[in-house]
């Protein structure tokens, strides 16, 4: 699977992309993932790539011929399941969405930056907008960092247990119930003895149970 980033500060993805499950997938091979300066292709002897919007307001605005430009060439050189733009008024990202990507070959994602990108990039090109929550960041760079990892562990291989993900909250709608490891005793308080009890159809049923109460408690509106 590949991932090309287009960013305004690249420097703000590389290291948070080079460690952990995300560097072991790209070293198996199971990842490509590629971060582009948006400034390589900026207007002018300063590699101009944003400027005031239309209509006074405050702030400024990714141009739209450099983005343009930078999602041109790489569309010469191959074709996306889906060209992504990270965005505050985009659809709400959630776990079946990244089962969805993960199962692409190719994902474009742009990173926003400032009040954003002009909209006629959106128009021409983008063909799904994420957003991570109700919330405004200094740019699309973290949320790409969302996306990127929470699809990434999703592909086979990935994962020493490839069973890991499929437990996951919002994999079954619900909330993960409460883990445990040893020791079985920590400060007076123990491991629930069902779990240690090795009935694992008894383990299973209350796993959904406690899934189900944490749910209700604090994410109801899952259960709507």
């Amino acid at each position: 699977m590949r991932f090309d980033i287009i960013s305004a500060i690249p420097e703000l993805l590389t290291g948070p992309l080079d460690h952990s499950i995300i560097r072991r997938a790209k070293e198996s091979g199971s990842v490509e993932i590629h971060i582009h300066d948006l400034r390589h292709y900026g207007k002018g002897r300063y590699r101009q790539i944003d400027d005031h919007p239309y209509g006074g307001s405050a702030g400024m605005v990714l141009m739209p011929e450099p983005l343009g430009t930078c999602i041109d060439a790489l569309l010469l050189e191959r074709s996306y399941d889906e060209i992504i733009y990270l965005t505050p008024d985009g659809h709400r990202y959630q776990q079946a969405t990244a089962n969805r990507l993960s199962l692409s070959q190719n994902l474009l994602l742009i990173c926003g930056h400032y009040k954003g990108i002009d909209e006629r990039i959106r128009q021409l090109y983008v063909t799904l907008e994420i957003s991570i929550g109700d919330y405004v960041l200094s740019g699309g760079e973290l949320p790409a960092m969302v996306l990127v990892d929470s699809v990434v562990r999703l592909i086979p291989g990935v994962l020493g247990d490839a069973s890991s993900a499929l437990s996951d909250s919002f994999q079954d709608g619900l909330l993960a119930p409460p883990v445990y490891t040893r020791p079985a005793e920590y400060k007076g308080v123990e491991v629930p003895d069902i779990l240690r009890s090795g009935h694992q159809a008894k383990i299973n049923q209350w796993l959904l149970d406690q899934s189900m109460q944490r749910t209700k408690d604090r994410r109801p509106d899952l259960l709507e």
